[in-house]
Formats: C-alpha cells, structure tokens, sequence
C-alpha cells in the first residue's frame, strides 16, 4: 500500500524522525546521548510536538517522559505506545525515534479522524533505553514496572556522578520510584526497526513480533602482576591478558555450539576488552571483559554462563593469574509478546493490505519489561541490509508509514475489545 493510501500522515511522521534526528552531535552522528545537553535538547522538542498533538505532558519519577490524552472511559485504563528517543553512540537515526514518532502520529491520526478513544492513550518516551554511561539500560521502563532496584541508582558513569543524582537531573525523581510504577496500563506497542535482513530479503512489510531475547551481562576481571615486558621470563609472567583473550575465544566457541544445537535463538559476544596498564613494554596485570549473551531459551543461557565460568576458571589458573568473583550486570528473562496485541496487529496489517510475518527479536526493547505490567507486542519495519546503532541505519518513509499504520488500526481495534 503506498503510503498516501494510508490512514495518517507519512510525511508529518518522517518529519518528526527528520528533526529528533538532526540533533546530534556534529563530528558523531547520529548520537544523542541519554542524560546529556542533546538528550535534554531533543526532550525539548519531544515535549512541543506532544503539547501541538493536545496531549498533557509529564515526566514521571523514573524519568520517564509522557504525553496523555484522557480516553471517553478512563476507567477503562490506559492503552499506551512509545519507544525512545537517547541513542547508541554514532548511531540511532531511526533506532527508538522511529516507534516514538509512530506513537505521536498515531494521536494526531486520531485527532485528524474525529476519533475519541474509550481508553486513555499514553505516548511514552521511555528514559534511557540504550545502555548508559552508569552500565544499565531501559532505565525507564524498569521504573515504570517496579524492576529500577534502589542499588542501580548507586551506580555511576566514568566521572562519577550517580545515577541517583542524574535521574533527578532530567527531572525524575530518585525518592518516589514507586510512584513511576504502573497498574492502569491494559496494553503497550511499540514499532521498531527489525535491526535484521529477513523483512529486507524477504520483500514484506512488517514483522509481527513473537518473542524477545533475554538479556544477560556478564563481568569477568583477571588480575594477574604487571612486569617488564623484557626482563620478565615466560615461565614467571602472570599476564593477565592471556587468560582474557583465552576466555574471548571460549566464549565464541560455545556460542556457536549453542546456537547450532536448534533449541532457540543464542548469540553471545565480549563487547568491552580492557587491558592494564596498555603499554606495549608492560605485561598485562589487569584484564576485563563484558559479555552480552542472548536467547529466547533460559536453558541455553544457563549452560552457557556455567560453562564459561569454568573455563573462565581453568584459563586462569593456566595463565597463573586470579579470576575476580564474576559479577552478573544485568539479566532480564525471555519475553512472549501478547496473543491478543500480536492478533490486533496481524488483522490491521490484513485490513491495511500490507505483507506480514512472524519475527523473533534478538534485541531487547522497552516493550519487553512492559510485559509484566500489560499486555505488550511489537511491530518491525524493514531496515536497510539489516543495518542499525552505525551511521547506516535506515528504513523509508513509506515502510516507516506503513507499520505505524498497523499499529494505529491495532491501537483502534484494542480499544474496542481490551477490559
């Protein structure tokens, strides 16, 4: 369906990613750091574009931004859509402000139609998605299920300041967590592009999610003697670095074992290496890795985990260097989007004649921790060669169109049927 025969407005809604996008920063684009001047920038201009579409806008406790629009019924609760508008460094064009700008549109669609819903509808810009400068992500929508624990707010970004002190900084509130928890939300979508090829390759319009990835993130430090890297023999040296390296290698190894067991999705990666002191004469004394492992299955992150704590382990005592006790960052279990979310979204793409598949996500999103308030689901729209968090990100205006206009007519039909 091209998209002037859609039910909104394609080029209100490019523009809107058009012009959150073009704040960035110069020599770094795309990235509008969350808890920084452009974040708060950005947020500015989110908050017009909310108050032109007649919506009330707050910031709740976690820091979250949300613009609402009292439904005919609120007794009937809140049907919300949103995403995010931070953005990985170099990289997020569409990533986030996409499924913000959709929700937006899809008031003004609304507005534009004369239609009034029985529901309260919420456009939500959840804080913080991508994972910050304090090593913790969807900040804000583990605050509005209750999961932002009170040690998270100790943790701190690289020049110290906490995430207590920064969440008050955008005009959260560290004090009344509990007050940002939600119980009056009945369902939550949220659009995203598919950050894979298969929409792409496969010439369809939109992706139905049916489950997201659980994420797990894992520290492994290695302390080992910084010597000089002439005068050390071989025998003596306590590098820390070759049990780091070792432990990389192992866990490329397993992952790809898993992943071709065929009992689910798995990916794992070391994305952070660090080695100290870092200079080319100097034995390695230190090394750290971060790894972020992913699956649809549990079972699988399980023997993962345990099996690279054990040759995490045996690297160690090969190399003849201490392993620190591993500290687990995050976790957050697989989710099954909803039946009747992912039903409302399959008959609005039949209705609005547009291509449709079911899509395991193997990323995690904000709809994901919304899932244990509400009913929540996902759409994917097409992105270009799979490509996303890097300059090349990009989907087109009538993709983008066309699964915001999924999500309009499934927000329309929830209405209609949600209690």
């Amino acid at each position: 369906m091209a998209a002037s025969n859609l039910p909104l407005d394609g080029d209100r809604l490019w523009a809107d990613v058009m012009d959150l996008a073009a704040l960035t920063e110069p020599d770094r684009p795309y990235t509008r750091r969350s808890f920084s001047p452009l974040f708060l920038q950005g947020r500015e201009l989110v908050a017009k574009r909310f108050a032109e579409a007649g919506l009330a806008v707050r910031i709740d406790a976690a820091g979250n931004m949300i613009g609402r629009l009292e439904g005919a019924d609120p007794a009937r609760g809140v049907i919300a859509v949103g995403s995010h508008s931070d953005t990985v460094p170099a990289g997020g064009r569409f990533d986030g402000i996409a499924g913000l700008a959709t929700a937006l549109e899809v008031v003004r669609a609304l507005r534009d139609q004369g239609a009034r819903l029985d529901h309260t509808i919420e456009v939500i810009d959840f804080l913080a998605e991508e994972p910050s400068e304090y090593g913790l992500s969807c900040i804000g929508s583990r605050g509005m299920v209750g999961a932002l624990e009170p040690s998270m707010l100790d943790l701190t970004e690289p020049g110290g300041e906490t995430l207590r002190a920064a969440l008050r900084r955008v005009g959260g509130d560290p004090d009344r967590l509990a007050d940002a928890k939600r119980s009056d939300i009945k369902a939550f979508l949220e659009l995203h592009i598919e950050q894979g090829v298969v929409l792409e390759s496969q010439r369809l319009d939109v992706g139905i999610v049916t489950s997201l990835v659980g994420i797990r993130r894992m520290e492994i430090v290695f302390e080992g003697a910084a010597d000089h890297a002439g005068t050390t023999p071989m025998h003596l040296r306590q590098d820390a670095l070759v049990a780091g390296a070792s432990t990389a290698v192992s866990v490329r190894v397993l992952a790809e074992q898993l992943a071709g067991e065929g009992q689910g999705y798995f990916v794992a990666t070391v994305g952070i290496f660090n080695v100290e002191p870092g200079a080319s004469n100097i034995v390695p004394g230190r090394c750290q890795l971060v790894i972020d492992a992913r699956s649809t299955n549990p079972v699988l992150s399980a023997r993962f985990f345990d099996a690279i704590e054990q040759e995490s382990g045996a690297h160690a005592t090969a190399a003849r260097v201490k392993r620190l006790p591993i500290a687990t960052l995050s976790d957050s279990k697989p989710v099954i989007c909803d039946e009747t979310v992912r039903a409302a979204m399959h008959q609005a793409a039949r209705d609005l004649g547009l291509s449709a598949t079911d899509l395991a996500s193997g990323a995690g999103h904000d709809a994901g921790f919304m899932s244990r308030i509400c009913r929540s689901a996902m759409v994917f729209v097409p992105c270009k060669a799979g490509k996303s968090h890097v300059l090349e990100e990009w989907s087109d205006r009538e993709q983008i169109a066309a699964g915001a206009a999924v999500v309009l007519q499934a927000v329309k039909a929830l209405d209609k049927t949600l209690r």
